[in-house]
């Protein structure tokens, strides 16, 4: 591959161009209105405007992308994640065109789409999964039968869901009928697919995934656990590798149940498999996403493998250049998705300008990012600025250097996830490892990181006046 188009924006667009570009390939980036002046623009070696701000009119359109790139003479398409990076469709479309598609085959993207379809595809590969029906459903009556088999609590489930969108807890039985409705509803908004299944629900759950590589020869490995439990509204805020509550035995048993899941359904290239992980150990299949995970960082940063290089290489036909049996885990990292939300008003996007804009930098810290200094925060995409990434010897050491680039990271303009971050990393229940999917529930408010705020600011103004006092003694002249 000579020129590679990325199909995407935002951080991830800049993250994958980094690579491409010290593989020695010319890149192409592709821009809304809107990202007219956003950093992977200016990175690229080519950059093509292809529509208005909003991404229905430039990043989700498809035939623009792929005209664009027989335009340019671009031999192959990174989709990044998100927009149209698990668009069965868009990967025939791209194929069809002559141009190399960097990322899994169609019939895989089309099977792990459907949750349904994805539990049907392992089946036969022994796989754990949790209690429930693998079908779709509509009929109230038939769920409640269902309910009462299998034991309240019991989640519903959007089949072509994702994010938390067209998902709800149901606890009791009089409660159902309302809320089978509502998930439907918003799967059908969504998803333009309101097919929805039951599933037991796991009370104290820990949402654990395993990251895979899979070339066209045949092989596969997998490059072991992230941890990402430290949710809200079921998406994914805080992730680390390794997770503290797997030994040896159980990440041999996971990684090998994974490898058997992208196996069901030829995969090819990097993909992540997610489970369930219960209070007993127990692990069950959730879904597997078919492509690049935002969490990608803390796999590499503990296996030392780039994983958009591993992508490209076997787009390109190659074969992996691992074995199972070479790869172990090297320290500890951690990952705290940057998003211009306000944590003391539920998270809610905040837009705006920003001021300052000022990332931290040295051993150990890595930031993958999006943003500069006096741009706009747009209303129209995801509002992630960037992924603040630490690597240590260990977990505690990963955990020190987190809060100190937390502290150094400097942004004013928007609210941001960094004071949340804080949070999480300085309690100790995140310290202790002993958490799950309810960290946020059961521990965070917007109350109690006010009172931290303000119990910090005390004590800064505190040591203030003891330098100042300190300063002024020193400073008094003798009296003669």
């Amino acid at each position: 591959m000579k020129k590679i188009l990325v199909a995407n924006r935002g951080e991830i667009a800049l993250r994958v161009m980094k690579t491409i570009q010290k593989m020695g390939i010319k890149t192409v980036a592709v821009y809304s209105e809107a990202d007219r002046n956003a950093p992977h623009v200016k990175f690229a070696d080519e950059a093509i405007c292809i529509g208005k701000a909003a991404s229905s009119e430039s990043y989700l359109k498809a035939d623009k992308i792929i005209e664009v790139a027989k335009k340019l003479e671009v031999d192959g398409i990174h989709p990044g994640y998100g927009f149209l990076s698990e668009n069965a469709e868009f990967a025939e479309a791209v194929e069809k065109a002559g141009i190399t598609w960097i990322g899994p085959g169609s019939k895989a993207i089309r099977i792990m789409g459907s949750k349904l379809a994805a539990k049907d595809a392992v089946k036969e590969y022994d796989i754990p999964m949790v209690p429930g029906i693998d079908e779709a459903i509509t009929d109230v009556e038939k769920a409640k039968k269902i309910a009462s088999k299998i034991g309240y609590p019991i989640l519903i489930k959007a089949s072509a869901g994702g994010g938390g969108k067209g998902m709800r807890i149901v606890e009791r039985d009089k409660d159902l009928e309302d809320q089978m409705k509502r998930a439907i509803s918003e799967a059908e908004s969504a998803f333009g697919d309101g097919s929805v299944f039951i599933e037991k629900y796991v009370t104290s759950p820990r949402h654990i995934e395993i990251q895979v590589l899979a070339d066209t020869q045949g092989n596969i490995i997998h490059l072991f656990e992230r941890e990402c439990s430290v949710q809200r509204r079921h998406q994914k805020v805080v992730e680390e590798a390794p997770s503290v509550v797997l030994d040896s035995k159980i990440r041999k048993q996971m990684g090998k149940a994974a490898v058997k899941v992208a196996r069901a359904c030829d995969y090819v290239g990097a993909g992540t498999v997610e489970f369930l992980f219960d209070e007993n150990k127990n692990f069950y299949f959730l879904e597997m996403n078919t492509r690049l995970q935002v969490e990608h960082p803390v796999t590499e940063l503990i296996t030392g493998i780039d994983l958009v290089e591993e992508q490209i290489k076997i787009a390109r036909g190659e074969k992996l250049r691992y074995h199972q049996e070479d790869l172990t885990i090297k320290g500890h990292a951690l990952e705290l998705r940057v998003y211009a939300e306000d944590p003391m008003e539920d998270f809610m996007p905040s837009v705006g300008k920003l001021e300052r804009y000022r990332m931290p930098a040295g051993p150990g810290i890595r930031v993958d990012n999006g943003f500069e200094e006096g741009m706009d925060v747009p209303i129209y995409y995801d509002p992630m600025l960037s992924k603040l990434i630490t690597y240590g010897k260990t977990r505690e050491e990963a955990i020190q250097l987190m809060l100190k680039a937390i502290s150094d990271y400097e942004v004013k303009g928007v609210s941001t996830t960094l004071p949340f971050g804080k949070f999480v990393f300085e309690h100790e229940a995140f310290r202790s490892g002993n958490f799950d999917t309810h960290f946020v529930k059961n521990y965070y408010s917007a109350e109690k990181l006010q009172e931290e705020i303000r119990e910090e600011a005390r004590l800064a103004a505190l040591l203030a006046l003891k330098q100042y006092i300190s300063d002024k003694k020193q400073l008094r002249l003798p009296l003669t």
